[in-house]
């Protein structure tokens, strides 16, 4: 009988699945508490990374840190904002480097607001941000990766709010965009396949960053939310990384359209 297993050359294939040597990574919102864990795993796995965001000091200063270390790195203003500000960064890198391989969109913003008194110009600035920067973003960088004809990744960071409501907080428009974007990612994914191009989502639960600081310093919500984490702890910006890692490199060159929930358990155990 004929054998349809294929044959692996375990020795030569298996080595370096993770590898990112020589890949070009778009990272908008990069230099956030998350992101900057990313951009230096991405970049010591051998990527050049391009760190993007509305504080282009602070995209200059992480990808002034990665040249330091001897990566490939360098930072550019980015509104995500403005679609134009989108295609002409995306646009500017493909220039520069000739492709664009990876996007990584880190960008994400809360407006914690009770629902009796959330404000349309707080909802629509999450909206901006966390969806419409997000679609198109990602319609930005596809333009480059379809014409290129050489496959690519799209990785979105997300949060398990995509999934669960926040009992007692003002999460309305976080919670309503980033569930919106776990749909925008499984429709990109189905968009993309027939080019080899997969697109995923990380979605963590709480991390240890300045975005979280005014929740983790009330002790008694601190307190609930340990006791509802599995795992009980709060997640270090470097328990994000190999999600993002596994997604961003050939290993899962067969997932699209999927959300690693990084979260100690927490949506397992609702």
């Amino acid at each position: 009988m004929e054998r349809i297993t294929p044959t692996i050359d375990f020795a030569t294939e298996l080595t370096g699945i993770f590898d990112m040597r020589d890949k070009v990574v778009f990272m908008p919102g990069g230099y956030g508490g998350i992101g900057e864990a990313i951009a230096w795993a991405l970049a010591l796995a051998g990527a050049h990374v391009t760190v993007g965001g509305r504080d282009a000091g602070k995209a200059e200063e992480l990808a002034g840190a990665l040249v330091e270390h001897g990566l490939a790195a360098d930072g550019i203003p980015l509104d995500v904002e403005s679609v134009p500000s989108i295609r002409e960064a995306v646009d500017g890198i493909a220039e520069r480097h000739g492709r664009i391989d990876v996007l990584v969109n880190c960008v994400g913003i809360q407006r914690e607001e009770p629902l009796l008194e959330v404000s349309e110009e707080a909802y629509d600035e999450v909206y901006r941000v966390n969806l419409k920067g997000a679609m198109f973003l990602a319609q930005a960088v596809a333009k480059h990766q379809t014409a290129g004809s050489k496959g690519g990744r799209q990785v979105h960071l997300l949060s398990v709010r995509a999934q669960l409501g926040l009992r007692d907080r003002g999460y309305s428009a976080y919670c309503s965009t980033k569930g919106a974007l776990v749909m925008l990612i499984k429709q990109h994914a189905m968009e993309l396949a027939r080019n080899g191009i997969t697109v995923n989502g990380v979605a963590p639960t709480f991390v240890y960053t300045e975005m979280i600081r005014h929740v983790i310093e009330n002790p008694e919500f601190r307190k609930q939310l340990l006791e509802r984490i599995p795992l009980g702890r709060i997640a270090n910006p470097k328990d994000v990384v190999g999600p993002v890692m596994f997604f961003c490199s050939d290993a899962s060159a067969f997932v699209t359209g999927q959300i690693m929930y990084v979260d100690g358990g927490i949506t397992a155990s609702q």
